[in-house]
């Protein structure tokens, strides 16, 4: 594995630091986004009214948006309704199926879209395989799985080279 591709193109400190005008003049139409702490605290079942508004502006911005997301079926579609958006459960990222699949469904190439995360390891890493715009952000809560927590060591050696 390339080192390289373990970097995002972008590095923020939460979804609302997007810039949406500044994608759309990369061409970018699509988002493929992470949802356990890249949108929602990890397992969170509230959703804030700050996220609703953060939706809000994406179809302002006439962005697609697809959650791509390893946790289980009913978690994922469960969210996703609340915003009638597609969505893909247990992904198995940094696998590349279901960010190609992400792909066919809101109909981009990959220079069309961008992968939205806070792993490095399953976010970027799949986003960059596949070669779409890469963005990380940094996790919404210190609560997670526990296997994500001993891959978050690691990562933070990767992230110093980022700062």
């Amino acid at each position: 594995m390339k080192l390289k591709r373990l970097y995002p193109d972008l590095y923020l400190n939460s979804i609302y630091d997007i810039d949406f005008e500044k994608l759309k003049k990369n061409g970018i139409k699509g988002l493929i986004t992470d949802l356990d702490n890249t949108l929602v605290a990890w397992n969170e079942e509230e959703i804030s009214k700050k996220l609703g508004y953060w939706f809000e502006e994406v179809k302002k911005h006439n962005i697609n948006i697809c959650v791509v997301s390893n946790n289980s079926s009913s978690r994922v579609y469960n969210f996703a309704r609340n915003f009638d958006i597609p969505a893909i459960p247990k992904a198995k990222k940094p696998r590349r199926k279901a960010f190609r699949k992400a792909l066919e469904i809101l109909k981009l190439s990959p220079s069309q879209a961008a992968v939205v995360g806070d792993q490095m390891f399953t976010d970027v890493l799949g986003g960059n395989r596949v070669g779409l715009f890469t963005i990380l952000i940094r996790p919404i809560d210190e609560k997670e799985f526990i296997g994500t927590r001993f891959v978050r060591k690691i990562e933070r050696q990767f992230l110093k080279n980022l700062n």
